[in-house]
């Protein structure tokens, strides 16, 4: 009981502070209305700091003002703006003002042109070291044909070096007797192509005469004389081209060496060398490439032997129907036309256009004619039969393909460029294709397990006409 009066008079002594707050407070609210309603500024004490109240605003008759500072501490609040200052607008964000159709177009244009200058770059870089890249893809076409041979080699028991370099060594002396047979060929029947040739021409002069465009013989000496003259102004121009020959055959020759020691390497050792190039690959992307690389392979080496194959049965028809028609050099054109064959659409023209002329200026316009129909019915078959049966639907591509994928490996890298387009295009669509679904299969698998009635919605339903399942799972009859 001795603490009580202590207790009281503290909590009056609060009480009197307390009432004292409340006054100083009164008398501020009543300091700040002017007559009218209007605020009147008044100056604050020296020793008393600035209330908080006493800014340009009024403040409602029987309204509790806010909290003032205590005496002799100073506000730092920025007093807000008056009533009669402009409202002004926030600006948007420029993003925001940008309209969505023009965002995306600039988006979709930034990486285009990174895109393209990549392309750029590397067109730049493949231009560069254009006969390397040549042989080495000669040398992947020349693998895909030869290493199924290795493959079968090496279940007969023979060591993986051994298969290799008997595949090899048969390959190569199978080309280069090709190579002797057709050079032999051209020699040995050269001079009868000569006089062939002179006599065609006669009985071209002579059909000219006789025809009904009224070809006198001064105008045909003309024409000679001038092409003539022609040759023989132009020499330092022919001989200049045929400098330039010679370095294109031994460009040609070091093209053929490169693309020999790869096919060796390749042969022997590409399991190695793909999965070296895989560690090349980043971590994420390494198993989608690892199962296009197989893909892609199978595609290349199905291209490949097919193409060859239809090749050979053009090369032996073609060959045939000249033969009977008794064309001189019917073997040497049948080679002809089994190398064009590889190249798509344009190869098949010109050798047979080479042949058709051949024919017309060694045995005239019936046999070249004949030559002609000849020519056309197997490539008919060829196009319609042969290719879709032999090749498949694992190298199929559109024609507009073909035409586009041609026409731009002849204007980057001349006929070879031409002849790895479509390979390259068969190639990239199965790889696309393949990154594509294993990209669809990653994303459902890791995409998360559907509940509810969702998974009523994606629950597989029965095969028509298959029995109900009771509640337990089991099937009722």
């Amino acid at each position: 009981m001795s603490k009580l009066p202590g207790w009281l008079g503290r909590l009056g002594a609060e009480l009197t502070e307390l009432g004292e707050r409340l006054e100083q407070r009164r008398a501020e609210a009543e300091g700040v209305e002017g007559e009218g309603g209007e605020a009147a500024p008044i100056e604050p004490p020296e020793t008393a700091a600035v209330p908080a109240a006493a800014v340009p605003s009024a403040v409602p008759a029987g309204a509790v003002p806010a909290k003032a500072p205590r005496r002799g501490a100073v506000a730092d609040r920025v007093p807000p703006p008056p009533a009669y200052a402009p409202s002004v607008a926030a600006r948007p964000d420029p993003v925001a003002a940008i309209p969505w159709g023009m965002r995306v177009a600039a988006e979709a244009s930034w990486r285009l042109l990174v895109l393209a200058g990549t392309l750029y770059v590397l067109m730049k870089v493949i231009s560069a070291v254009q006969l390397v890249v040549l042989a080495f893809v000669a040398a992947l076409l020349v693998t895909a044909m030869l290493q199924p041979t290795v493959a079968r080699l090496r279940r007969y028991g023979l060591p993986r070096g051994l298969a290799t370099a008997v595949t090899a060594i048969l390959g190569f002396v199978i080309i280069g007797l090709v190579g002797w047979f057709v050079v032999w060929q051209v020699m040995d029947n050269i001079d009868t192509l000569s006089d062939k040739v002179r006599t065609g021409i006669d009985d071209l002069k002579n059909w000219l005469l006789d025809s009904p465009f009224h070809v006198t013989e001064q105008q045909i000496n003309d024409v000679a004389k001038n092409l003539s003259d022609t040759i023989g102004t132009n020499t330092e121009q022919i001989t200049s081209a045929g400098l330039q020959g010679v370095t294109v055959m031994v460009e040609v020759l070091t093209g053929m060496l490169l693309a020999m020691f790869s096919t060796l390497f390749l042969l022997y050792d590409g399991k190695r060398i793909w999965h070296w190039a895989l560690k090349l690959v980043p971590a994420q992307a390494r198993p989608g490439v690892a199962g296009a690389g197989p893909r892609a392979w199978r595609t290349l080496t199905a291209y490949v032997r097919g193409t060859v194959l239809v090749a050979l049965i053009d090369a032996i028809f073609i060959g045939l129907g000249i033969w009977f028609l008794k064309v001189p050099m019917a073997v040497p054109l049948a080679v002809f036309i089994f190398l064009f064959a590889f190249i798509p659409l344009v190869g098949a023209v010109i050798s047979g256009a080479l042949a058709v002329v051949v024919a017309l200026v060694t045995e005239g316009v019936f046999t070249a004619l004949m030559v002609l129909v000849v020519v056309l019915a197997v490539q008919q078959i060829e196009g319609h039969v042969l290719q879709p049966f032999i090749l498949g639907r694992a190298v199929r591509v559109h024609p507009l393909a073909v035409v586009l994928s041609v026409a731009t490996g002849g204007m980057v890298a001349g006929i070879g460029g031409a002849v790895v387009a479509v390979p390259l295009v068969a190639v990239t669509n199965t790889v696309v294709g393949y990154l594509r679904s294993y990209g669809q299969e990653e994303a459902l698998r890791h995409a998360p397990s559907p509940r509810g009635a969702t998974a009523i919605d994606v629950a597989p339903t029965p095969a028509p006409g298959s029995p109900p399942e009771d509640s337990g799972g089991t099937k009722t009859k």
